[in-house]
């Protein structure tokens, strides 16, 4: 493996060879070494930065691809994320707030991330939607929306990673308190030496806690032997019983059932509170009509619920099954009313009265408008010879049926030639014919003559009600015979274009002609255009507005059994064929390849009606090509249409067309030819990528990339970068020479003198023989680390960016840290307190501090919690910088948070009062036996000239210094003329580099 650094005036012989280059052992892949070049080189003001190249061959190649890694964080209104165990993380919110998720991925290619949902056990299915987005936010989150999610990254390489985590919704409802006696005391009062249940039930998590009083005095189990208090063992902790044995004077009082889930998310606790007197009785109800009522449309109803017994006064409802109550309707004090009822108002409507004392009585009444609809009838010939035709000397069915409400109230009248038909030993009327729908009137003719040949008409009516009657006519003579089914010549097979109507035909003959029943006969397309599994239509014709591709298949027309012969159906089938453009592969490609070499375009048609190339044009930059060489007549008909060009030149570079057309419609494959590189794709899976230097505000970044399909074009030359910060016009341009890149080689850029805590574009473009390739571009920020403590990495938090190394504002104290510079300070500040910049001097730097200024008050307190770390040794330092200015400076605390067993806070350093207009720096070594954080607490004095605060927090693995900082040497603030003290960063980078070497 080798590196180039591209300045050679800062190492000594030895170790560098005459042109910069370093020789690594193969299989050595730490770049600590390497790196450390860079940064040393960012120290000098001449220096450059250098880029890594990974041998093409040999142990020591880099691995350009990456599996995904993934970690959740949330960022939204979480009350806390508690650890249950290794694999179990619970993030507790309250309903209704904002819930937000982060799924941190890492991973070359970049991952793509997948966010999925179980219910209340990791048993439950996934839900079927699915989220795709790193971010997941859900808006007033309900207490249904909690469970387990997941999230999951994918790219391809190795196996994709899942991580999970837990979301617990906290809730807690209003209480209802229901009283009830013992069945066998059930008297209508509760009158003395009766027992009584008050039962208090709430819908809430985590379980609550039940507290009963009676007035104002609290009540406990088995406090006198007159009270029983306990939990029954179906309700799991959601329900609490007040027992009352044997009422006494004493018991007829108020009591107060007060739930509580201890303040968690900040959930007050809640009450209820009912009278329990010697009158106190269940609700009682009657009706003032009856249970069946049965009214004329257009009438207007009124329905009284009357209030019989019940004591507190019970409230009275109505509802209606099924739907809600009708437009118009009005209930009120327990009077229903109804103007102008239509047939659409019938249902049940139901008044309950509740007073929360015993069960809610209820009263139900059927409201019944009359109405009838659908008249139709039925010809059945001689069953028992199983005839479908009529014949004289066999037996005849005659049937007819209306759809009716009330459908039992409905008569029938049978009339022959206009006169009523006369019942005769021949000639009978039945009724509720068990083959035939309920409430059906029959008119049998027992073997039939020539004179009963006439017109039969039957008629269906309401007595005394304004109803209108329906009537059905039907005509029996020699000329009734059963239908038959065809379609027309012609019309077994309809082609039309998509889009366009469409109509299937049917001819019914016979006398009478019934209805034609329309089906589909496609089993996966059971369903009609119309949603319906079958369609009615009376002329034999089914009509259909813009027919879709889906549409296409057998459809089945058959005769109905009603208005007509009831005898075994008449059917027929029509094919629909509808015709649409064609699909085609590909809809855009993009080709690329080497200067000289061929390339062949090939275009497909993967589907269309019909299924065939009609013709294919191409053109190449709008320009017509003559046509290809013609496929010869004995082959099969081809699907595809192919171009070849003989070398890829700068003329023949372009857009290249295929259009093909099947007679209906066409579709275009779209062909851009190059030898342009591809884009560079961003390494994202950068451990530590920044690297800051705080005394001089600049920091430097470590760019990494892979290059996308090297050995589709020609060689890579060479890359151009672009760097600009955001917000500016100015860019840094250079050019990155480069040897030979395969595919999946890691390169890598240390870019330099880059600004905290400034972003960055970053463009990156490949050059070749050809010209300038595709360019690739991101945005970098600067980020301060999140980690766990590690002595090797750069984990001192400058707060230069608004994450603040993954501190959290405390959610129980009275205020909260702020972060500032110099130039965000408020211009009207108190003077006389606080630093006027961070421990660099410089107006950029960002610190952390308090402000004491109204409202605060004496005593009020601002935590500010670092991350949750793993404890992975026995000691660990803390160091930090604190500035504690002013005469009414309170204290600044330093707490340990221990995670091992429920979370335990301890004080680990303290200090309090005016120290200075200076940056002190404290060392405190802790010794956590588990996960821990440790809090930063400043508590404010007794005035407004008590600014506390912090800057440069470190912590690393091990004791603290022996030897303290000498408290004369400290950093003055600009203005003292006192000399600064050198920050502790600041050492040699050649001393680094041989370190490291060393090492």
């Amino acid at each position: 493996m080798w590196f180039s650094c591209f300045s050679l005036n800062l190492f000594p012989g030895g170790l560098w060879s005459a042109n910069g280059t370093i020789v690594i052992p193969p299989g050595d892949r730490d770049l600590s070494a390497i790196r450390l070049c860079a940064y040393a080189l960012g120290e000098g003001e001449s220096s450059q930065a250098f880029l890594a190249q990974a041998a093409p061959t040999g142990e020591g190649q880099f691995p350009g691809e990456a599996p995904a890694q993934a970690q959740i964080v949330h960022a939204g209104q979480a009350c806390v994320v508690k650890e249950d165990n290794i694999s179990e993380r619970v993030y507790t919110i309250r309903e209704g707030d904002t819930l937000v998720l982060q799924c941190l991925v890492t991973g070359h290619p970049r991952p793509q991330v997948r966010w999925t949902k179980t219910a209340g056990s990791a048993s439950d299915k996934f839900q079927e939607t699915s989220v795709f987005n790193e971010t997941l936010r859900i808006e007033r989150i309900a207490r249904t929306q909690g469970g387990r999610y997941y999230c999951k990254a994918e790219n391809g390489v190795g196996v994709p990673a899942i991580k999970s985590i837990r979301v617990d919704v906290q809730y807690l409802d209003e209480p209802v308190l229901t009283v009830h006696q013992t069945v066998s005391d059930v008297r209508g009062n509760f009158y003395q030496e009766k027992t009584v249940f008050l039962r208090c039930t709430v819908n809430s998590n985590p379980p609550a806690r039940f507290i009963w009083k009676r007035g104002s005095d609290t009540l406990s189990h088995s406090q006198d032997n007159g009270v029983d208090i306990y939990e029954p063992l179906y309700t799991q902790g959601e329900t609490k019983v007040l027992k009352l044995k044997n009422l006494r004077p004493q018991d007829y009082a108020s009591y107060t059932c007060q739930v509580s889930v201890r303040n968690v998310c900040g959930i007050p606790d809640k009450a209820i509170t009912f009278r329990l007197t010697n009158t106190t009785a269940p609700p009682a109800l009657k009706l003032s009509v009856n249970e069946t009522l049965v009214v004329n449309p257009g009438e207007n109803v009124t329905v009284q619920c009357l209030l019989t017994g019940g004591d507190p006064l019970p409230q009275l409802q109505w509802s209606h099954g099924p739907g809600p109550l009708p437009l118009g309707a009005l209930a009120q004090s327990g009077t229903l009313s109804i103007p102008s009822v239509q047939a659409r108002d019938s249902g049940y409507y139901n008044c309950t009265a509740t007073n929360n004392v015993g069960n809610p009585a209820k009263k139900t009444v059927n409201l019944l408008v009359r109405s009838m609809k659908n008249a139709t009838f039925q010809i059945t010939p001689d069953v028992i010879k199983e005839s479908e035709n009529i014949q004289l000397g066999q037996d005849l069915k005659l049937s007819c049926h209306v759809d009716a409400v009330p459908q039992e109230k409905v008569t029938y009248q049978w009339f022959k030639n206009g006169k009523p038909a006369r019942m005769s030993k021949r000639l009978l009327v039945t009724r509720n014919d068990p083959e035939l729908p309920a409430v059906t009137s029959s008119l049998e003719l027992i073997d039939l003559h020539f004179s009963d040949y006439g017109t039969y008409l039957c008629v269906a009516s309401f007595p005394g009600a304004p109803v209108p009657d329906l009537s059905v006519e039907v005509n029996i003579s020699s000329e009734t015979v059963p239908p038959t089914i065809s379609v027309p010549k012609g019309r077994a097979v309809v082609t039309v274009r998509e889009g366009s109507p469409a109509e299937l035909q049917c001819e019914v003959r016979g006398k009478p002609r019934p209805p034609v029943l329309w089906s589909r006969v496609d089993k996966e397309a059971a369903l009609l255009p119309s949603g319906l599994p079958l369609e009615e239509t009376p002329d034999g014709k089914l009509r259909l507005e813009h027919v879709s591709r889906d549409m296409s298949g057998t459809y089945r027309c058959q005769t109905a059994r009603y208005n007509g012969f009831n005898v075994r159906p008449r059917e027929a089938q029509v094919q629909l064929n509808v015709q649409f453009p064609p699909e085609v592969e590909p809809s855009s490609q993009d080709v690329r390849q080497a200067l000289g070499r061929p390339v062949l375009l090939r275009c497909s048609l993967l589907r269309g009606s019909p299924q065939r190339i009609a013709s294919a044009v191409w053109r190449f930059k709008g320009q017509l090509l003559p046509p290809p060489p013609a496929v010869p007549v004995a082959a099969e008909a081809p699907d595809h249409s192919e171009l070849r060009l003989d070398a890829v030149t700068r003329d023949s570079s372009g857009s290249y067309e295929c259009s093909i057309s099947n007679d209906v419609g066409s579709a275009t494959c779209l062909f851009q030819v190059s030898a342009k590189a591809y884009s560079p794709e961003f390494y994202f899976d950068t451990p530590n990528p920044t690297r800051s230097h705080k005394l001089s505000k600049n920091y430097s970044y470590v760019l990494q990339w892979t290059q996308r399909e090297p050995d589709a074009v020609d060689p890579l030359l060479n890359y151009r970068l672009s760097v600009r910060q955001l917000n500016q016009h100015n860019a840094m341009v250079k050019a990155i020479p480069v040897r030979r890149v395969e595919k999946g080689q890691l390169l890598e850029y240390i870019l330099t003198d880059l600004r905290v805590p400034h972003s960055y574009e970053v463009r990156l473009t490949p050059y070749t023989t050809f010209g300038a390739g595709d360019m690739a571009s991101r945005i970098i920020h600067y980020t301060e680390p999140i980690n766990s403590p590690n002595l090797s990495a750069d984990n001192t938090c400058h707060f230069e960016d608004e994450k603040i190394c993954g501190y959290t504002q405390d959610l129980t104290d009275n205020f909260d840290w702020t972060r500032q510079n110099a130039l965000t300070q408020n211009p009207k500040r108190s003077p006389n307190t606080g630093p006027p910049t961070d421990i660099s001097g410089t107006p950029e730097g960002y610190y952390m501090f308090i402000e004491t200024s109204r409202p605060r008050e004496l005593g009020d307190r601002a935590r500010l919690v670092s991350p949750l770390y793993n404890a992975s040794a026995k000691f660990y330092c803390v160091s930090f910088f604190y500035h504690m200015y002013g005469k009414h400076i309170g204290s600044l605390n330093l707490l340990v948070r221990s995670r091992n067993k429920g979370a335990l806070d301890t004080h680990a350093w303290s200090l309090s009062g005016n120290k200075g207009n200076v940056w002190q720096q404290a060392h405190v070594p802790i010794n956590p036996s588990g996960p821990f954080q440790i809090i930063f607490e400043g508590v404010r004095g007794s005035g407004y000239l008590g600014d506390i605060a912090i800057d440069d927090v470190t912590l690393k693995k091990g004791e603290c210094p022996r030897k303290q900082m000498d408290p004369n040497k400290v950093v003055v603030m600009p203005g003292s003329g006192a000399p600064r003290q050198p920050h502790p960063q600041l050492w040699g980078p050649m001393v680094i580099f041989l370190l490291a070497l060393q090492r």
